[in-house]
């Protein structure tokens, strides 16, 4: 169980160690918020466990939020949504293949401004079976993305598990892709994820987690950290329904006393304010969301007793 004591000590750890001030979510639904287009802050970064690498702490998922045609009112606004996570020192960016055409227009989005090169990219292998199956879905990935190799490739939702984590390690040793990892988006897949994560120990796992889906606590995101296993976030606002759980309520004095101004930032800070977690990845299509979203990637972790606020707003 993850306790109180147990958070207060891996903090601790997790603070010595990396520097704490140092699969999908669907596009957020929060009311905009007053003054985002402001520059931010260096965002916070956390570090690999496998290799000591360190990556930003806020993400971008691009489910729904990148699923667009190719019309100047669909795409002008992921150009400036791109140009603002960047400009923040944003890196991550975590995608599939079965999100329709999410990664044509991602790659084609990053060629065009060239930041392609600069994009720290998660994919997966994605509703496939077999290895020739894998294999040619990768393939495709790469040419969809434009780039010859990815930062991360999971296996989603442990589709034909042992079959396609082979694929994912052979594509590792030859330098196609940096880390494995395996990822679900539901609570009651968890424990089946985390019986995953000890046998294949993988580099990375994504699994849900937010201030009312808290699960993952229980056994997964302390299995992560006894065994050095990087976490991605998804579902951090529960596919936006955090926000009309809050509407018209005040922020938690305890969470506006540390500089944090949005519900968005809250649930953000909450997610990363687990010391098991690497990165969280939000999606959004919509630019001054994407500001108020990486704002959370930087000052101060929450405290129990600040989590413990924010908590009780849904009770």
């Amino acid at each position: 169980m993850y306790t109180r004591r147990r958070f207060l000590a891996t903090s601790a750890i997790a603070a010595a160690g990396v520097g704490l001030a140092a699969c999908r979510d669907a596009a957020q639904a929060q009311p905009s918020t007053a003054g985002t287009s402001g520059a931010i802050g260096p965002l916070n970064t956390r570090a690999i466990p496998s290799t000591g690498e360190k990556i930003p702490v806020i993400g971008m998922g691009t489910s729904g939020s990148f699923e667009v045609g190719q019309s100047a009112a669909e795409r002008d606004p992921l150009r400036e949504v791109l140009k603002r996570f960047f400009a923040a020192g944003a890196t991550v960016i975590d995608t599939a293949p079965t999100y329709s055409v999410a990664e044509d227009v991602m790659g084609a989005l990053l060629a065009e401004q060239g930041l392609t090169g600069k994009a720290w990219l998660a994919t997966k292998l994605s509703g496939v079976t077999g290895r020739e199956a894998g294999l040619a879905q990768f393939s495709d990935t790469l040419r969809r993305l434009g780039t010859d190799k990815v930062a991360l490739l999971q296996v989603h939702n442990l589709g034909d598990l042992k079959t396609q984590m082979a694929v994912a390690r052979e594509l590792k040793a030859q330098g196609q892709v940096k880390y494995v990892g395996v990822t679900h988006y539901v609570e009651r897949a968890q424990e089946q994820l985390a019986d995953v994560v000890q046998t294949e120990k993988p580099d990375f796992l994504q699994i849900n987690y937010s201030a009312v889906s808290r699960g993952a606590e229980k056994r997964v995101l302390p299995l992560a950290q006894d065994l050095g296993v990087a976490v991605l976030i998804n579902r951090a606002f529960e596919d936006g329904r955090l926000f009309a759980q809050v509407k018209d309520k005040p922020l938690p004095p305890a969470l506006t006393e540390t500089g944090v101004t949005s519900w968005a930032q809250a649930f953000l800070k909450f997610a990363l304010s687990h010391p098991a977690v690497t990165a969280v990845i939000p999606a959004t299509g919509k630019p001054d969301r994407q500001t108020d979203n990486l704002k959370a990637g930087t000052g101060p972790d929450l405290t129990p007793a600040q989590r413990d606020a924010l908590i009780a707003t849904f009770a």
